[in-house]
């Protein structure tokens, strides 16, 4: 361990440029605290700080117990000003270089995640916070200096995974139907749209329900999408039973009414809708004609019933089911 450079960001960590016109607003330091604690749970292992769906639930999650009445839990305005103490920098995505580099504020977590591929450490207190003894010092001085007595309390939320507490949430509930109002929030929309992805697919063992594909890779991406039957942006829900897993090709079709799925749950191909269908290593998709799509162990998932007729209608299907 350097213990220069300890040193040197203990007390940049106990200096943080917070905003105090209404109190200590401590929005910086639960960010921080955040980072660590997926960095703790292996959630985090490069030094790539992505504005993620665990990152969200994490900073929420802190800032439920120990955040300030006085102000709001906006991840994106620490994630954001963090720069201004040097340490905490921003890798811009191809096309933002000059407004990231910048003095314009970016205030949002939709103009954020556009602009910023991912905020990153100085390679030396990234080192630090790999290592196990100097990460407890360096959370040691964020909670004296910033959160006293509530040491212990801290402590036990920074083991939590706050993220597989929300899926488990959103899995229980099954999901909801939202009015305009509900969706202003932005890291809510972020949980909520990620909850349903990776919630959806595991009911489905991450398989396409029409052709059965599954991939996984090493990091733990899968190669399906969580699709809405009846679209959210048209009906603003999300409940789990309007939804499909589907691989990207399927995903596409279905969306585009290149087939449905009938009441039995069995796939609906109108013919007139292929001029070609030739697959080079596969079945062509006619062939699925009539097939069952993989459905979930448990029924109260399967998917709705007015939500696959309403969708045979939108694409007007005439067969009867």
């Amino acid at each position: 361990m350097n213990i220069e450079f300890l040193s040197f960001y203990a007390k940049k960590f106990s200096k943080l440029r917070v905003d105090r016109s209404r109190g200590v607003a401590p929005h910086k330091p639960i960010l921080l605290l955040s980072v660590i604690a997926l960095i703790e749970q292996g959630i985090i292992t490069t030094n790539q700080i992505d504005l993620s769906p665990e990152l969200i639930a994490m900073f929420l999650k802190l800032w439920s117990c120990i955040g300030s009445e006085a102000h709001q839990p906006d991840i994106a305005l620490p994630y954001f000003h963090l720069r201004g103490d040097k340490f905490w920098h921003h890798l811009p995505n191809a096309g933002y270089e000059i407004l990231v580099e910048s003095k314009v504020k970016i205030r949002t977590i939709a103009a954020l995640r556009e602009a910023v591929k991912c905020a990153y450490f100085d390679t030396p207190l990234y080192e630090l916070l790999e290592i196990p003894t100097s990460r407890r010092s360096l959370t040691d001085i964020l909670i004296h200096q910033w959160f006293r007595n509530k040491d212990n309390q801290i402590r036990e939320l920074l083991q939590i995974d706050a993220f597989k507490e929300y899926q488990n949430r959103f899995r229980e509930s099954g999901g909801s139907v939202y009015t305009i109002q509900d969706l202003e929030n932005q890291e809510e929309n972020v949980l909520r749209d990620s909850a349903f992805r990776k919630v959806l697919v595991s009911l489905y063992d991450y398989r396409c329900v029409f052709c059965r594909i599954k991939v996984i890779s090493d990091n733990g991406q899968n190669i399906v999408d969580a699709a809405h039957i009846k679209p959210f942006a048209e009906f603003r829900d999300d409940r789990l039973d309007n939804g499909l897993s589907l691989c990207k090709n399927h995903h596409w079709a279905f969306d585009h009414g290149w087939f449905g799925i009938d009441d039995d749950f069995k796939i609906i191909i109108p013919e007139h809708r292929l001029v070609e269908d030739e697959v080079v290593g596969s079945r062509p998709m006619i062939d699925f004609n009539q097939s069952q799509i993989l459905l979930p162990s448990l029924d109260k998932y399967f998917p709705r019933q007015d939500a696959l007729r309403w969708h045979r209608e939108r694409w007007l299907m005439t067969y009867s089911s």
